[in-house]
């Protein structure tokens, strides 16, 4: 049976995404992708190059062993990061300043790669701000809340 609830607040961790008109669907009935068109009206492409650009950046703001724990949760982290990468996401202008900037940039700098990633797959920078708590709803689903809150904490 289905659990039908209602979400309040953008970062609500319930582990369910509401979709149009008040219907909820569990997180973990669908993947990633699915979760991202369904919710968000976007494509396959945009959906994972949107999530790989998000992993990516949380990665840069881990440590090793911490990304180790979200790729054993969520497998296809991996797959999605280097879709974002084949896709030409992550270079030009704010790409390369977040990259020389490295771990030590501040989430401004994070967010600026982001919303950049995002306009190359055709997406206007506030999507960043609603691919992001499908992301961290999507890791609670499959992860718990400790995969949750490290990718929260790296994109912060």
């Amino acid at each position: 049976m289905r659990r039908r609830v209602m979400v309040i607040g953008l970062l609500a961790m319930v582990g369910c995404v509401v979709l149009g008109g008040g219907m909820s669907v569990d997180a973990a009935e669908l993947d990633l992708v699915g979760l991202l068109t369904k919710n968000l009206g976007v494509t396959d492409q945009q959906a994972e190059g949107g999530a790989g650009a998000i992993f990516d950046t949380a990665s840069k703001n881990m440590s090793g062993e911490d990304f180790t724990k979200v790729t054993d949760a969520l497998p296809e982290v991996k797959s999605l990061i280097n879709t974002a990468s084949s896709s030409g996401s992550g270079s030009g202008t704010m790409g390369g300043l977040t990259s020389m900037l490295g771990k030590s940039g501040s989430s401004l700098s994070s967010l600026a790669g982001l919303t950049d990633t995002f306009s190359k797959l055709g997406l206007s920078s506030d999507m960043v701000g609603k691919f992001i708590p499908i992301v961290l709803e999507y890791a609670q689903s499959k992860g718990g809340s400790g995969i949750s809150s490290l990718l929260k904490a790296a994109l912060q």
